[in-house]
């Protein structure tokens, strides 16, 4: 086997979601030439390297992440994801939302004054990553439902107030025009349609060029790649609800199963047909368990 095949087949990556705070998302991947593009997701990334180095663009800097560190990406933040190491990387992670801290957040009072803002996009931290490691396993391994509830809410709980800082706290940055964000949130809400530049800078109420560079500023990223990760947030969501990829992909917007498939790659770190073989999975394993 070639050492080209020999990296392919060494890549995987599992998605399982767990019930706990309203549903979860879980990865357990191992990667050596996957180069994730810059891609958002609606939860936060919280994240422990098994293995290797990881080495990803978040906050305006690129940051190595090595084995047993934590990985802290905040939830709608831009980033990327390559090796570090020749060998690769593993890792676990677990993407809660905004509202899954919220939750979580009993009696410490960290949420109080806005969702929690980790400063840091890695953190080496032997305990909590030991901690996080544990609430993983059990996560994915467990079906003692107290177990898991208790163990979760116990790590995003000691993690914020470990790491975090009230968004109230920060200093202040550029903040989005209301008309930009809702040009932001036209395309959050209906991703599918073929809207235009002009559609969107007029709903802004500034020059196509002016909308450009105003909204790259504040989100990192071009209106067409912040359109294409909203379609792929629906198509997983669509997935999830049952549709089938054609009908997903078609749902979401991507009319070219092949650029569908490409995105779906580069920012997920696995193709749209595994990762629904495994959403059907989880399904039908959750609905033995009940049983």
């Amino acid at each position: 086997m070639s050492t080209r095949n020999q990296a392919k087949t060494s890549e995987h990556a599992t998605y399982h979601h767990a019930q706990e705070l309203g549903g979860m998302e879980l990865l357990k991947a191992s990667y050596q030439q996957q180069n994730f593009s810059r891609h958002t997701h609606e939860g936060y990334t919280v994240g422990v390297i098994e293995s290797g180095a990881q080495q990803f663009y978040r906050t305006g800097d690129n940051h190595i992440a090595p084995q047993y560190s934590i990985i802290l990406v905040n939830a709608d933040q831009v980033h990327t994801g390559c090796a570090a190491s020749q060998g690769g990387w593993s890792y676990r992670a677990i993407y809660p939302t905004p509202e899954q801290f919220y939750h979580a957040d009993s009696n410490t009072g960290i949420c109080s004054q806005g969702a929690p803002y980790f400063p840091n996009a890695v953190v080496e931290d032997p305990a909590m990553a030991g901690m996080l490691r544990h609430c993983f396993s059990v996560l994915e391994c467990s079906d003692n439902r107290l177990l898991r509830e208790s163990l979760l809410i116990s790590c995003l709980q000691r993690l914020a107030e470990r790491h975090s800082v009230a968004q109230g706290r920060l200093s202040p940055g550029p903040s989005a025009k209301p008309q930009l964000l809702r040009a932001k949130q036209l395309l959050d809400e209906a991703p599918e349609l073929d809207i235009s530049l002009e559609e969107l800078a007029a709903l802004a109420g500034i020059s196509q060029y002016h909308f450009i560079r105003q909204f790259q500023r504040h989100y990192e990223l071009s209106p067409h790649a912040y359109q294409i990760q909203a379609r792929l947030r629906k198509a997983k969501q669509l997935i999830r609800s049952g549709f089938g990829l054609s009908s997903a992909a078609q749902g979401a917007g991507f009319h070219d199963q092949s650029h569908f498939h490409r995105h779906f790659k580069a920012a997920m770190g696995i193709t749209p047909g595994r990762f629904a073989k495994q959403i059907r999975k989880n399904v039908q394993n959750s609905r033995h368990s009940i049983a």
